[in-house]
Parts: structure tokens; sequence; C-alpha cells
């Protein structure tokens, strides 16, 4: 459980968050700076309150369920989903689930990807959180909202620890969201 409580304001959890994260200069190539989110990661108050933080989210948007997008969704998403009391679903890249899937298509800067859910993860109905780490062009993400659609679900909102505003990613959810709301933590 995290130390910070519920009076501490929005500030002094994306300052935890920050002071926890490490910019790594030229990886994986010369000229971009990494996010690196490890050492938030190991450190059991930070990840706490981000966990409380998305968990209250949950609670905000009434979701049923949490999608954690491949792979950090998956670190950040799981124990959200505990703390919530919701189910986890994993959206992986394409290949990756056994069994009957529902496949998205998406568009890369240069070329294409695919990410899957398994078919049956999602009820016609269900109220969906998604959880990712950072929202960068926003490509995957909008995929996993198509996906989510598509299963019948409705999406109840996206969290993102992390927005790189100097990318495109919230403008090209915009339309994708349908009006659900987008929640970043901490835009850089």
């Amino acid at each position: 459980m995290s130390t910070l409580r519920p009076e501490d304001t929005g500030q002094e959890l994306r300052e935890l968050l920050l002071s926890r994260i490490t910019d790594v200069p030229d990886y994986p190539k010369p000229g971009v700076m990494f996010k690196d989110i490890t050492p938030l990661l190991a450190d059991a108050t930070a990840f706490g309150a981000l966990t409380d933080a998305f968990a209250g989210l949950c609670e905000r948007v009434q979701a049923d369920k949490i999608v954690g997008l491949e792979a950090r969704g998956f670190i950040l998403g799981a124990p959200v989903a505990v703390r919530a009391g919701r189910g986890f679903v994993p959206v992986r890249k394409a290949g990756k689930l056994p069994g009957a899937t529902l496949t998205q298509a998406y568009e890369l800067e240069y070329g294409t990807a695919e990410v899957e859910i398994h078919a049956d993860a999602l009820k016609p109905g269900d109220r969906v959180l998604v959880i990712d780490d950072v929202l960068a062009t926003g490509g995957t993400a909008e995929a996993a909202l198509q996906l989510i659609r598509r299963s019948g679900a409705q999406v109840a909102g996206v969290g993102m620890l992390m927005e790189l505003g100097f990318l495109p990613g919230r403008r090209r959810l915009e339309a994708a969201l349908q009006g659900a709301p987008l929640e970043v933590l901490i835009t850089v």
C-alpha cells in the first residue's frame, strides 16, 4: 500500500512518480531520450501510489475489467485489477495468445502491426479500462479500443502513466475514445 493519502494532491503524485523515472539518453538509438520506469516499479511506495491512482480511476469510470497493453501495460494493469477487485485481460502482439482471438491491425510510422485479445475475454456490456505506460503515437491504444468494441464491450476509459506530449497520441485517440475519459498522470 502506498503512503500517499487521499488528501494528497495530484501534483504530489506526479512529483513522486517523476522522481522514480530515469532518463536514458540515446536509447534505443541515438537522439532518443528513453523514459525508464523500472526504478518506479522497484520502489514500493511509488508503485503502490501509481496502482492506487489507477484503481481510483477504475472506480470513477465504473470499469468491470482492466485491459493491459503488451508489455508494460501488463505490469501496471494487473496490480490495478487486483487492487480494484476486477478481472485482467491482456492485449498481446499477434500470435502470442492460444485459442480463438480477435485481431486488430494498426499503422506504424513505417509499416503495420497487429494486436490480439481472446475472443471470449470480454462480454457484451462489460465496461473496460485500458491501462498502459506511455501514450506516444496512440496506435496500440487505438487498436485496443477497436478490439474492445468489436467484442461488444464498452470503453470506460484509458489510463496512461505518461504521455509524450510532443507526439500525436492524444489527437489520434480523440475519435476512438468516443467520449470516454483519457487520464494521464505525467506529461513530458
